[in-house]
């Protein structure tokens, strides 16, 4: 009996949804019938004073509360401001022992500029007098260095690399890899950039700036592949007519066995 009584209201389900010619009611039909439904629903709650923070439309999508748009736009600018340039780069330069007296007097001029701009002070004699008395110290600290101090200074941890050197000058740059022999050497570095609509291939070797990077690198000393590498896209430029510029800054070819076997001396000169 309880079975029978199952079926039953079964078949009454499905005898009310019947429409006049005996056929079932589409799916898409019961679904506009639900969203009409659920918008004047929705209607009557806003004339009682209900919530107002989102409407419900005949389609049954929600649409954004006003304002809504604007906010995201604020939003997504905030966060696009962390990767912008750094503004002030003090943070992320290394001083040398000998320069930290430089790096102070300039910290000093910064400040002053910007207590005088806060407050609206014409400090400009003081500042012109900061400035001089930097410029003289930089200029004797940096005429009496010591063998070790240009030693520090030519492997200093923020001298431009290639790479800071060509994408600061380049419009559009665009690294290229490999040797067509199954290598990249990351020591050596080759790329497509373009200046004022002229396009050039970069070519020169690359170092880090911490022991890791360095590592991956190879402290700037290419390997035959690297110098393969190179040769390869000499030859591309060749082909396509685009002129050739080249950065050298390294200590010199990769002088390890391996690079011996692999040929180090026939891949130099031929690049």
């Amino acid at each position: 009996q309880g079975q029978r009584a199952r079926v039953s209201s079964c078949s009454s389900r499905c005898c009310s949804s019947v429409g006049p010619r005996g056929g079932l009611l589409s799916l898409q039909q019961r679904g506009r019938r639900g969203a009409a439904a659920v918008a004047l629903r929705a209607k009557d709650s806003e004339k009682d004073g209900g919530d107002e923070s989102h409407t419900v439309e005949m389609a049954g999508s929600v649409s954004a509360p006003p304002g809504a748009g604007k906010r995201g736009a604020e939003w997504f600018n905030s966060f696009l401001k962390r990767f912008k340039p750094v503004q002030d780069k003090s943070d992320n330069v290394t001083a040398l022992q000998f320069e930290k007296p430089l790096f102070e007097l300039d910290k000093r001029i910064i400040e002053v500029k910007k207590v005088a701009e806060e407050n609206g002070v014409d400090v400009s004699s003081q500042v012109a007098e900061l400035e001089a008395r930097a410029s003289q110290l930089r200029h004797e600290t940096y005429s009496r260095l010591t063998a070790m101090q240009r030693l520090q200074v030519a492997r200093h941890p923020n001298r431009p690399t290639f790479l800071d050197i060509v994408l600061n000058i380049t419009d559009k740059w665009v690294e290229l890899h490999g040797d067509r022999a199954g290598y990249d050497d990351p020591s050596l570095v080759c790329g497509v950039g373009s200046i004022d609509g002229t396009t050039f291939m970069f070519i020169g070797q690359q170092k880090g700036r911490n022991t890791k990077e360095n590592i991956h690198r190879n402290f700037g000393m290419p390997t035959p592949n690297g110098y393969r590498k190179a040769l390869r896209f000499m030859r591309h430029a060749d082909k396509f007519g685009i002129p050739i510029v080249t950065f050298v800054d390294t200590p010199g070819a990769y002088a390890g066995k391996k690079a011996e076997e692999l040929g180090q001396g026939e891949a130099a000169l031929r690049a």
